[in-house]
């Protein structure tokens, strides 16, 4: 066989195949070592904006009786490994920190170990931080402080510090940014409830601080965060990254922009149950996945209470005080095994965000807002926030998250659902229009290798290699 005959008649179908798994590639693969340089005013943004991922992580925890949901995330150089409790209703990342710790909770080997790359109070993100708290910056290379306090009267107090975030994105590529976090040296816990046993929180709120908007800031991901979190096995998914949002089905509504907070609030929105309104109408909804529980101000929770109330007087269950996981409980003849034995008792809560032809409906079954307790009650997962010194803040937690994909869309400024199965982790390269997914790309590459070496490219892998 005459091979240079045989390759004049293979090229233009080899450079064909390789002209289009180039673009494809173009079009999705995220470089990121320009994601690991700082610029003396902070980061170096990605110059090209159009190869945008998102990164997803599986999620564990439940509302009761863990009361919280965590992500594992790496850190460091070489990574290492800390569970941290996902919260939008905050914008720092902290992690419990060797220096040495006060009030943690974690033994010293799964601490974090600063290594003299604490942050500046001179640094744009330590302004960033917009705690009224924050010590003056009277030398520009001192160490930033923070403070920074909860709505469950938990606080932690550390020094801002930056190192690697190895991160694998949904289209194969792996980014290695330095990010910004707390390293929290003194941890208080003085409420009633004891402090979550994970190593930190993940901060995913609206400031520059977040770590969404600081990935965003390096041109990695947009900021969009998506959460789904399991009714029933204590899993789900969360992803920042606009990659996971459906093209369709989402129910939108506005962010209050208007709103000094940076919190998630939306609009103005009316309460109705069993879809007749309860007559409280104009209150905006926090939304806050670091809330176990939803709360209402006293005139939402006393008008919820009394509906319910109405229902329950020709049904079997009756208010019991004999079980204190929540302030509100009934019980059956017998202990109580899952909610959907007593669902058929309790209605749908709904919040109506808009007009009242054309709003925005965000409805909680009941399996969404009650919880069975180890007693074998049924309570309500709806507290009274004005009693828990929340004022008239009405917040979303995570009971009223369940079942549902939640996303937060920063990047248009708007909260979106849709009722989804959050059991399983989403496959992203699915009915995607036909793009290849990383499976395709590499196998492309493998025999484009293969046609013009000759050999098999997928022996000749080193370790750590994708």
């Amino acid at each position: 066989m005459n091979l240079k005959k045989e390759s004049r008649k293979l090229f233009p179908w080899v450079y064909f195949f390789f002209f289009y798994v180039f673009l494809l590639v173009s079009a999705r693969v995220q470089p990121s070592e320009a994601a690991t340089k700082d610029s003396p005013k902070g980061h170096v943004k990605l110059q090209n904006h159009l190869l945008a991922s998102s990164v997803v992580f599986p999620v564990s925890g439940n509302v009761y009786p863990l009361g919280y949901y965590y992500v594992l995330l790496n850190i460091g150089n070489p990574p290492k490994v800390f569970d941290l409790d996902i919260d939008t209703g905050s914008d720092l990342t902290w992690v419990q920190c060797d220096a040495p710790c006060k009030g943690c909770t974690k033994p010293r080997d799964s601490q974090y170990k600063p290594k003299c790359n604490t942050l500046p109070c001179s640094h744009m993100l330590c302004y960033g931080l917009d705690l009224h708290q924050r010590r003056p910056c009277l030398d520009p290379q001192d160490q930033c402080d923070y403070e920074i306090g909860y709505s469950d009267h938990a606080s932690s107090l550390g020094a801002l510090v930056t190192d690697v975030f190895p991160l694998r994105l949904e289209n194969g590529s792996t980014t290695h940014p330095h990010l910004t976090f707390g390293c929290g040296y003194d941890q208080q816990s003085p409420g009633p409830h004891p402090a979550p046993p994970t190593a930190g929180m993940l901060g995913l709120g609206r400031g520059k601080v977040s770590i969404s908007s600081q990935l965003s800031y390096l041109g990695i991901i947009k900021n969009v965060i998506v959460h789904c979190l399991s009714h029933d096995n204590g899993k789900g998914f969360l992803s920042i990254g606009d990659e996971l949002v459906p093209s369709s089905g989402v129910t939108w509504t506005s962010l209050a922009l208007k709103s000094t907070s940076k919190h998630y609030m939306t609009g103005p929105a009316e309460l109705l149950f069993n879809d007749k309104t309860t007559s409280v109408k104009g209150i905006n909804f926090i939304f806050d996945s670091g809330s176990s529980y939803t709360y209402f101000n006293a005139q939402a929770y006393q008008a919820i209470l009394s509906h319910i109330g109405k229902d329950l007087k020709v049904k079997a269950l009756m208010e019991t005080k004999e079980d204190k996981s929540l302030p509100v409980c009934w019980k059956d003849k017998e202990p109580l095994k899952s909610v959907y034995d007593v669902k058929k008792y309790f209605k749908t809560i709904t919040l109506r965000f808009g007009s009242q032809k054309k709003g925005q409906l965000f409805q909680v079954p009941p399996e969404s807002y009650l919880i069975i307790t180890e007693e074998g009650s049924v309570c309500l997962g709806i507290l009274n926030g004005s009693e828990t010194g929340l004022g008239n803040y009405n917040i979303i937690g995570d009971i009223f998250f369940q079942g549902i994909m939640v996303i937060y869309d920063n990047e248009r400024q708007r909260i979106g659902w849709i009722p989804s199965d959050c059991d399983k982790l989403p496959n992203v390269n699915h009915d995607r229009g036909g793009v290849l997914s990383i499976e395709e790309y590499q196998r492309g590459f493998s025999l484009i290798r293969w046609l013009f070496s000759g050999t098999d490219s997928s022996n000749n892998k080193k370790d750590g290699e994708l």
